[in-house]
């Protein structure tokens, strides 16, 4: 999973205006759940790249290497540090 995140960073993240930040966090408790967090600068980038089927293509990718369907949880960055 942290090759093809690293090949998404390298290929994908240059075509993505608007993109921020993304983060990987692996659970202490529970080793094999992770949390992906992303954050574009505006709710327009965010679907813009949803929508794009190059992108749904690399998700496709990412499920094949998950035990189940990710959870989603789309909200708004109110403040960072």
């Amino acid at each position: 999973m942290l090759e093809l995140m690293r090949r998404w960073d390298r290929e994908r993240r240059p075509k993505l205006p608007g993109f921020v930040a993304g983060y990987i966090y692996r659970s202490e408790s529970r080793p094999g759940d992770y949390v992906n967090v992303v954050v574009f600068k505006d709710r327009d980038a965010y679907m813009a790249n949803a929508d794009d089927p190059e992108q749904d293509r690399w998700y496709r990718e990412l499920r094949d290497l998950l035990e189940s369907d990710p959870e989603w949880e789309d909200g708004e960055v109110l403040y960072a540090m």
